[in-house]
């Protein structure tokens, strides 16, 4: 409920940026302050719970479930969402190899794979195979079959300049 008693304003940096929030309910997780609060809404809440990877985002460049994070326990954090990934009006390297791969159907999942992936090739740029189905075992995706998934991060693990 906005504008009750239980209601704070705080402070997030999100993509670079210090954002105000207010209106948020004391407990509110971090995915529903980005998409209710802030209008950041390529971050995709499905489970709520923490198992399907939809929400992912990096908190201070570790790769976590927005749902299961309270937003105002990260005012000092700095927060990535899909939308921080490139300058607005075009693609990041991992979002160009999704398209290039058609590994996007419905488009529900795959912004949480795009932030496992970005985070993946950081920091494993030789992954082999089987470390990238360990990786993004966390994501589920009910379209794809994870075979055109695999084939862009492999694409881009192959580049050789990550």
């Amino acid at each position: 409920m906005t504008g009750s008693k239980d209601d704070r304003e705080f402070e997030l940096t999100v993509n670079g940026k210090r954002l105000t929030v207010s209106g948020a309910p004391v407990g509110a997780s971090l995915l529903s302050v980005l998409r209710d609060n802030l209008g950041l809404t390529g971050t995709k809440g499905a489970c709520e719970e923490g198992e399907c990877g939809s929400c992912s985002v990096m908190l201070d460049g570790n790769l976590v479930c927005a749902c299961l994070v309270m937003a105002s326990t990260v005012t000092e954090a700095s927060i990535a969402t899909i939308e921080g990934l490139a300058p607005s009006g075009t693609l990041s390297r991992v979002q160009e190899a999704f398209v290039d791969h058609g590994a996007v159907q419905c488009g529900f999942c795959t912004p949480g794979l795009i932030m496992a992936v970005s985070d993946l090739i950081d920091r494993q740029p030789n992954a082999d195979r089987e470390t990238i189905r360990e990786e993004l075992a966390g994501n589920l995706c009910r379209c794809t079959g994870y075979g055109r998934i695999i084939a862009a991060v492999e694409s881009l693990l192959n580049e050789g300049d990550l």
